[in-house]
């Protein structure tokens, strides 16, 4: 027993280092279009909710957790969007007329502004829906993007087109694992009411021709056979189809070229496609198309319409905008090099009056020295030769010439003994209780120090005789 709960011995093991660069990633993933889905003003709920539901459609190449502020502008998602591999800029606002949505291909433009003219929220669709399915999984993987009826020769119909395609990442049909396609993204334009349909989808395959019973076998369920006295009666016994064989389009069946992941899905084999919606569901409309982000000219406007002159008039403003704010750009770089250098110069200036202040200081200090010590040096000599009447030596007071340097020698310190008295007293005894100074206390000393119980002794010195006290004479002559 002992043994079978020994504790493990830890044993010293180096990092193993990871070659190559530790920042570097897969070209993949940074060719793969980024996003941020924010919302800016001040917006209910459901706007908050509805930006939400969208960084789940833009999944997994989105901040899906992005922290947004009140003092955070589209300059500060802007600026960072460089490092980040961000391509695409997603904000939901509400006006006065209703929701919208802008579009923005970062850093350079355009901007697409669309009305919501409606909207439904994932858990609104998911709660209509008799049988819920599991969607957690599909979300690790980008979805695919369809688009119906924008083929118009118009230029905002080209680039609103191009906008959609470009927010998912592109699809190579030659290296594609069908696995990882769970969800779609299907876009409608209806070319008479000009509106936008928005819908999101996940994609479920299934085998075609398989009975019910099968199909609970390959799904690794568990069937009831209390009801049948054979396997085979509930493997062939007719109404055992599944339910949603009948409903199956035709035009769904496909040939599947790759085995799935899903069970009963196999290489060379039928099955159907079908789909059930995840959310959110929008309805669109495009108002606006604008060069740069959001501040730029207008080239699309569904609602306003200008005459030539105006436009005219629109371009030269936004050029001769354009023009103050380089010349105000490039002054404020003039000013700001013109006061880093001025700064420079003036630090430059201010040490070399440091250093030369310093080295006045130095010069005036060693100079005084010289001369207090020429005067020591005079004082000397005249003491010396008026004391002893002759001439002193040159190396006596010149410490230059001298050999050796005269340093008076250090006088023992005089350390008081802690046994001498002070005042007739007994001070300087650490066993010595300071008191009174009665005859008690001088008694306390003890036979070691010269002391008695009835008095002091004083010992002669060069004799063995002792001095009777006082009192031992004065009780012999009572006697």
């Amino acid at each position: 027993m002992a043994q079978k709960f020994r504790r493990k011995k830890r044993t010293k093991r180096g990092k193993k280092t990871k070659k190559g660069p530790v920042d570097a990633e897969p070209e993949e993933l940074v060719r793969a279009p980024h996003s941020f889905v924010i919302h800016r003003g001040q917006v209910g709920s459901y706007c908050v909710a509805l930006t939400k539901d969208l960084r789940k459609v833009m999944e997994p190449f989105t901040a899906s957790s992005v922290q947004i502020k009140k003092r955070n502008s589209v300059k500060d998602f802007v600026a960072v969007s460089g490092p980040l591999h961000v391509s695409h800029l997603l904000i939901v606002t509400n006006t006065q007329v209703g929701p919208s949505l802008r579009i923005m291909r970062t850093p350079k433009g355009p901007t697409l502004t669309f009305r919501i003219h409606s909207y439904s929220l994932c858990q609104d669709i998911l709660s209509s829906v008799k049988k819920q399915m599991n969607a957690n999984k599909m979300y690790k993987h980008p979805p695919l993007i369809v688009l119906n009826n924008f083929t118009s020769d118009e230029n905002h119909m080209k680039l609103m087109a191009s906008m959609f395609q470009n927010m998912f990442p592109t699809i190579n049909v030659t290296k594609v694992d069908l696995s990882d396609i769970k969800r779609v993204v299907m876009i409608n334009y209806n070319t008479t009411s000009k509106l936008i349909d928005f819908r999101h989808y996940g994609i479920r395959v299934v085998p075609i021709g398989v009975s019910k019973g099968v199909k609970k076998i390959l799904q690794s369920k568990v069937p009831n056979l209390a009801r049948f006295q054979d396997v085979s009666e509930f493997l062939t016994k007719p109404g055992m189809l599944s339910e949603s064989e009948v409903e199956d389009d035709p035009n769904s069946h496909v040939t599947l070229p790759q085995t799935l992941s899903s069970r009963g899905n196999l290489a060379q084999s039928k099955s159907s496609v079908r789909l059930f919606e995840l959310g959110p569901r929008m309805t669109l409309q495009l108002i606006k198309v604008e060069e740069g982000l959001m501040d730029g000219e207008v080239m699309f406007h569904e609602l306003v319409h200008k005459t030539e002159e105006e436009k005219r008039a629109i371009q030269k403003r936004i050029a001769q905008r354009k023009r103050l704010k380089e010349e105000r750009k490039r002054t404020q770089e003039q000013n700001k090099k013109r006061k880093e250098q001025l700064k420079e110069d003036h630090k430059q200036k201010s040490l070399a009056g440091m250093k030369k202040k310093q080295t006045e200081l130095d010069t005036v200090m060693k100079q005084n020295r010289n001369d207090v010590a020429s005067e020591t040096v005079d004082d000397d000599v005249q003491y010396y030769r008026e004391e002893v009447g002759e001439e002193p030596q040159e190396e006596l007071f010149d410490p230059n010439k001298a050999q050796v340097k005269f340093r008076p020698p250090k006088l023992p310190m005089k350390r008081k003994s802690p046994y001498s008295r002070k005042d007739g007293n007994n001070a300087g005894n650490k066993k010595f209780k300071r008191g009174g100074n009665d005859d008690r206390g001088a008694r306390k000393g003890g036979k070691k120090f010269g002391g008695s119980e009835r008095g002091p002794r004083k010992k002669v010195l060069g004799s063995k005789i002792k001095e009777e006290s006082s009192w031992k004479k004065k009780n012999c002559k009572q006697k």
